[in-house]
């Protein structure tokens, strides 16, 4: 793997007394899939909304393609190269898959004070929705409304808004989540491709999904980090299937 994409350094947020996440150290690299797994509460969405610029640390660092990138707002982290996901579909559902292509694109432009030309008109942002949507697998679904897709092409549709802003690190929160057997199976492959051209961090809870997946696993437990490793490491730990996967034999 070529140099780091993203990393935290001693990551720590506190709300009140309550230390959400606790001394987080982890990275990104290009073309890996590092996986951020642990129970409901542990933090991973915490540390996702860090990394996107949603909250503001209360100590550690954040880096970019080695910039400290610690403060920065949402805005500042986008225009960094960071893409993100959320748990819950955020889509424009009464526009056109490409209309919320477009508009994902449109946010990478320098300013938004362009009054006389039409958006639709911009042969750029044309053409970054056209690719992004190919490349989410939905480049067929382009003239359909958002809201009549299925759950699973919601979430294409989510990913290559994010894709339209032309990331090289994706932050993609629970993608699997609510999706039956074949939809999930679509995704996979989805994720799979994506991670030729981008650095990816994924909180998923489907386990299948993440060892499949996953060049890099991290654990997160009680807002701390137990254990960082390959699939292997960790399938393997007794300290992770303790806290986590369970105490079944997994030798």
């Amino acid at each position: 793997m070529s140099a780091v994409q993203l990393r935290t350094q001693g990551l720590c947020k506190r709300f009140g007394g309550l230390a959400a996440v606790s001394d987080i150290s982890i990275e990104v690299r290009p073309r890996e899939i590092h996986a951020l797994i642990g129970p409901n509460g542990a933090g991973k969405s915490t540390l996702i909304n860090l990394l996107s610029g949603e909250l503001r640390p209360t100590s550690g660092g954040i880096y970019i393609d080695g910039r400290d990138t610690t403060n920065y707002t949402t805005y500042q982290v986008s225009q960094s190269g960071i893409g993100r996901t959320y748990q819950k579909t955020n889509v424009f559902l009464p526009f056109t898959v490409f209309e919320n292509a477009r508009l994902a694109a449109q946010s990478r432009l320098p300013t938004s004070m362009r009054f006389i030309r039409r958006a639709s008109r911009n042969e750029i942002l044309n053409e970054r929705a056209w690719t992004a949507l190919a490349a989410a697998g939905l480049d067929h679904r382009a003239e359909r409304i958002a809201s009549t897709l299925s759950h699973g092409e919601q979430r294409q549709l989510e990913i290559a808004m994010c894709l339209a802003t032309t990331p090289s690190v994706l932050l993609l929160d629970e993608p699997l989540a609510g999706m039956g057997a074949d939809e999930s199976a679509l995704m996979v492959e989805l994720l799979r491709s994506l991670a030729r051209d981008h650095g990816i961090l994924l909180v998923e809870h489907d386990m299948d999904a993440v060892f499949q997946l996953a060049d890099r696993i991290t654990v997160l437990v009680n807002g701390q980090q137990l254990e960082s490793g390959t699939p292997n490491d960790i399938h393997n730990s007794d300290a992770v299937h303790g806290a986590y996967l369970g105490t079944d034999d997994h030798a």
